[in-house]
């Protein structure tokens, strides 16, 4: 079941016996046992800290993720060039302008140059570097192509970055369409509808239905309006907890996937993820089930990445990899035909690359049909709610004539 990362500091034994320290990110502190294992280290003490860097002076966001994939892609071009790696990463460092990543990337300049591998090094930062990304790099260094593994790594990272870019950019329309005729309702309620309250006071039970729940509404906002806006920011922290709990967050997205149009974008960019991670991991010549295993974590709902994880340890046992995930039924099938091609022919990695760009595609498509209905859908809202309530003041007020021209 794929959740969310926990860092773990720890103290290990290399085979040389050498006692070496630092972080490593993982789901639980078995998981971290097993990826410091990965490393060649034997564990001594790991416990968990918090999810921040190794210097807790430094956040992933979208810009230092950005700043991270650039550095990388230096990085991989330099050392591809055939410079060392410690005048590589010197250099690389240079054109660093985001004053913590440079902080982070001097302190592993500094690992680095003590001998430690530039994989245990990253281990070391595990807020910055994913599992996949140590794994890749460790395989590089035990074949000796470290550059061509660089290179695998900061393609994977920069098609991530435009997956998710794309997914963000794409819904910033809807949002600010969203915003705008919340606070559109709001400045009817707040300004406009008190201003003929005036008007029909004294009117009571005389006004129509609509135009009295009109004006209680009104009411009630401008009376408890922060408390309501106090209540709905709790009520949010607090669902968000709720959702944290492994067996609400199973439930929930598992009522994602099965919403029309939202759960099969969802399975297609959880699928396009899985499929891009997995394939620079076994093009990087790191083990299938390894492989498999790092490349689960990437996944976000928790229905694909616990069937993903289960399939995991059936190739760990010797079983397929494509027939468990098509009887699990959690990927489409577009992708198991790419999975089943690539198993038959041995060229797995080559096949999963060619996946994710066709995912990606799709993934694009279908955003824009999503973004497509939604804007209508929200403006023929707004536009019907605005209505219903000057319909409701212009009710009121053509009742209360015909009641004065009666009198």
């Amino acid at each position: 079941m794929a959740g969310s990362n926990v860092n773990f500091a720890y103290r290990a034994a290399s085979a040389s016996g050498q006692i070496v320290s630092g972080e490593i990110a993982g789901e639980t502190r078995e998981q971290a046992v097993q990826s410091i294992r990965r490393l060649g280290l034997s564990p001594i003490d790991v416990g968990a800290v918090t999810s921040r860097s190794s210097s807790g002076r430094i956040a992933m966001n979208g810009k230092t993720r950005a700043a991270l994939t650039k550095t990388m892609g230096e990085l991989a071009v330099l050392v591809g060039a055939g410079l060392q790696l410690d005048r590589a990463l010197a250099l690389a460092i240079e054109n660093i302008e985001l004053v913590p990543l440079r902080a982070e990337f001097v302190a592993l300049l500094g690992n680095v140059k003590e001998g430690l591998p530039l994989s245990r090094a990253m281990a070391a930062r595990g807020v910055l570097f994913a599992p996949m990304a140590i794994a890749m790099t460790e395989a590089g260094e035990a074949d000796g192509k470290l550059g061509a593994a660089l290179t695998r790594l900061a393609e994977t990272m920069g098609q991530a970055d435009d997956l998710r870019n794309l997914i963000v950019t794409s819904m910033i329309y809807p949002v600010i369409l969203l915003v705008i005729a919340v606070a559109v309702i709001l400045m009817m309620l707040l300004f406009v509808v008190p201003q003929f309250e005036s008007l029909f006071a004294g009117a009571g039970d005389k006004l129509p239905t609509a135009s009295r729940a009109v004006m209680r509404a009104s009411q009630m906002l401008r009376a408890h309006g922060l408390l309501g806006l106090g209540f709905t920011a709790l009520a949010f922290f607090a669902g968000r907890q709720w959702l944290r709990r492994p067996e609400m967050k199973l439930a929930n997205d598992q009522m994602l996937l099965r919403l029309p149009q939202i759960g099969t974008l969802i399975r297609y960019i959880d699928t396009a993820r899985f499929a891009r991670t997995f394939g620079a991991l076994v093009n990087g010549g790191v083990a299938l089930p390894v492989a498999l295993a790092m490349a689960q974590r990437s996944i976000s709902n928790a229905v694909i990445g616990g069937a993903v994880a289960k399939v995991a340890s059936g190739v760990k046992e010797g079983e397929g990899l494509t027939a468990p995930l098509a009887a699990a039924n959690v990927l489409p099938r577009l992708a198991l035909g790419f999975l089943r091609t690539g198993e038959e022919t041995s060229q797995l990695g080559p096949m999963l690359g060619k996946l994710a760009d066709v995912l990606d595609r799709d993934v694009k498509i279908r955003l824009q049909r999503l973004i497509g209905l939604l804007t209508p859908a929200i403006t023929v809202i707004l536009g019907a709610v605005v209505a219903t309530i000057i319909a409701a003041i212009m009710t009121a007020i053509l009742g209360f004539n015909e009641v004065a021209v009666a009198n």
